[in-house]
């Protein structure tokens, strides 16, 4: 039996999953195939000014998949889209605190999109991790909003 080895820059960090993010050119296009197709729960769309995207958040269960259109063309999304026509954007993992997730993987020479926390859809707290520091995936922490 192998033993499961966590790198030492995530131990403690990353609580698991929160969600995958599919990069779409339309929303109304693509969440058919995730509703009606595979039978996925919908929220509304929301518009997150900070990316200049509209996110759709679909359940499965209790895994959460996100479809990510642009609400412009300088959006990060128009550019991945232009770039590779669509498909899985990124991995968010969820985090307790945005900002300690931050300070640990930087101590341990992760680089960072974002060194500070900023908001992000649904009343969470996100900042992204470079690909070029987690072998080429764009990741995201994500801390949810706090009760009360």
């Amino acid at each position: 039996m192998s033993t499961l080895h966590v790198p030492h820059a995530i131990q403690g960090v990353a609580q698991g999953l929160h969600h995958v993010a599919i990069a779409v050119k339309s929303l109304a296009e693509a969440r058919g195939a995730y509703e009606l197709a595979l039978g996925l729960v919908a929220t509304e769309p929301e518009f997150v000014p900070d990316q200049r995207v509209n996110v759709l958040v679909l359940y499965a269960g209790a895994q959460r998949i996100e479809l990510v259109e642009p609400a412009s063309p300088d959006s990060p999304i128009t550019k991945f889209l232009e770039k590779t026509g669509g498909g899985i954007h990124h991995l968010a993992w969820k985090v307790s605190d945005v900002a300690a997730a931050i300070a640990h993987l930087k101590s341990h020479g992760v680089r960072m999109i974002d060194e500070a926390p900023r908001p992000g859809a649904h009343g969470t707290t996100i900042a992204f991790v470079h690909p070029k520091s987690t072998g080429g995936v764009l990741m995201e922490l994500v801390q949810e909003p706090r009760a009360g």
